[in-house]
């Protein structure tokens, strides 16, 4: 898959996505320096073996000493700042984009990468003037700079030997939600909006296991390797799954009911939104090990009753 071991910059590499991406790259056999100030990370999710620098990337002091410090062959960017890496001189880049930067879909069918962009809410927005950043700098660089946007759907799970899960504070993940709830971390999970034509009235997403995302940036990184270009793939397996199946899903890893509320919808939120991952399986040869609900909820009620050992 690589041409060489490479030394690789991972920004919120303490985090949920960032961590199990470090810890795949790491066992893959490549250098990794990690920095993270810890703002939503932690500092156990650090994989043995990657190099911590602990500080803020919006310190450009401080980054601009890390790529002085380090020749780094990539960068994979959960926290980064564009410009600091352009000007460094960095060959490749992997950008963690958003499903909502394609907003709601008139068409209930998976969504393509040449869909209209057309974001609902200030993050899909945020994300969507990023990617057109990072598209103009790489072309502007002459392929001096290669970049891979990939476009997430819903991330949950955790990895089934419980060594990393989310432990973002205040998560508002339904998922993690829900698994909270089932191991009695909250007292009740709300149901926001059971009005959406949907089959059941309430939203449906694409859950995608972290570590298939996770996976999805090792192979990135390995296609820019072999020369791809820069482009932009969507990560999830194509199917949705409404509020309701997840909470019935979570209900059957923890064997009992939960405390569910109905309210009114968000501002914001999509009716369904699901990945045609064509693309990034035939370009990337990416395939999912993890593509089912209930083993996804299973690993992330398990991670969440790890989780509660730990704070107690």
């Amino acid at each position: 898959m690589f041409n060489k071991i490479m030394k690789l910059l991972i920004t919120g590499g303490a985090g949920y996505i960032g961590s199990h991406t470090a810890l795949k790259l790491i066992e893959a056999g490549h250098n990794v320096v990690v920095v993270d100030n810890f703002y939503s990370g932690h500092r156990w999710a650090v994989p043995g073996g990657a190099e911590l620098i602990e500080g803020d990337v919006g310190d450009c002091e401080l980054i601009g000493n890390v790529f002085q410090a380090h020749q780094f062959d990539g960068v994979l960017h959960f926290a980064a700042h564009i410009e600091a890496v352009r000007q460094a001189g960095v060959a490749k880049f992997i950008f963690s984009s958003t499903a909502a930067v394609y907003g709601e879909s008139e068409n209930p069918a998976p969504i393509s990468e040449s869909a209209p962009l057309q974001p609902m809410n200030p993050y899909g927005a945020s994300k969507f003037m990023t990617e057109r950043i990072l598209t103009d700098v790489a072309a502007a660089s002459q392929n001096a700079l290669k970049a891979v946007i990939l476009r997430y759907f819903n991330a949950a799970g955790a990895r089934p030997d419980l060594k990393l899960g989310q432990a973002t504070p205040r998560a508002t993940h339904l998922i993690k939600v829900a698994c909270e709830v089932a191991v009695g971390v909250r007292d009740k999970i709300e149901i926001f909006g059971t009005d959406y034509p949907t089959h059941d009235g309430t939203c449906l997403r694409d859950y995608v296991h972290v570590e298939d995302l996770a996976q999805a940036h090792v192979d990135a990184l390995g296609y820019l390797d072999q020369g791809g270009k820069t482009d932009v793939f969507n990560v999830g397996y194509g199917k949705a799954s409404s509020v309701l199946d997840v909470i019935e899903s979570v209900q059957r890893a923890a064997q009992k009911k939960l405390h569910v509320e109905k309210g009114p919808r968000r501002p914001g939120d999509a009716s369904s939104l699901a990945a045609d991952n064509t693309k990034i399986r035939r370009a990337l040869g990416w395939t999912p090990k993890f593509d089912n609900l209930d083993l996804i909820c299973k690993t992330a009620y398990e991670w969440e009753r790890e989780l509660a050992k730990r704070v107690r």
